[in-house]
């Protein structure tokens, strides 16, 4: 497996905001914001689908303690959480992560989708989804 943000935790050549047991927090080489931070799993997981809860939990949880710093120390007063996950997401690297971007009033950038998916599912979709998690058999922790 040949996985770069893999590399960036074995190799430890990342410009690191924060580096904890199960998550990482770093730099990306071309930020879309002062800023602008990735954060990981330090274990291997393609995405939010192979993610186990405890794991999901641990990363989400430094999205929310960076998002924070990202307003005491940038004076953001907004941050876009990003993720893609999946062939049809265009997620760029085969590893769970989420881009939280600090955003300010007028920054200039928009991270908002402007078109709509020309996809159709048959039904209504809401319902389907409803029964799906009605259904859904959880993991045991």
């Amino acid at each position: 497996m040949s996985c770069p943000f893999c590399q960036l935790i074995r190799e430890d050549s990342a410009q690191w905001v924060a580096r904890e047991p199960s998550t990482c927090a770093f730099a990306p080489l071309n930020p879309l914001a002062p800023g602008h931070t990735l954060v990981i799993p330090a274990s291997h997981y393609a995405d939010v689908f192979d993610t186990p809860a405890e794991a999901l939990d641990e990363t989400v949880e430094l999205v929310q303690r960076l998002a924070h710093a990202m307003r005491s120390a940038l004076n953001a007063t907004g941050v876009n959480v990003l993720n893609a996950s999946g062939p049809g997401s265009e997620q760029s690297v085969p590893h769970l992560h989420f881009h939280v971007v600090p955003r300010w009033p007028d920054d200039g950038i928009s991270t908002w989708p402007t078109g709509q998916s020309q996809h159709r599912c048959a039904g209504d979709p809401a319902t389907r989804l409803a029964h799906a998690l009605a259904t859904e058999k959880r993991p045991r922790s």
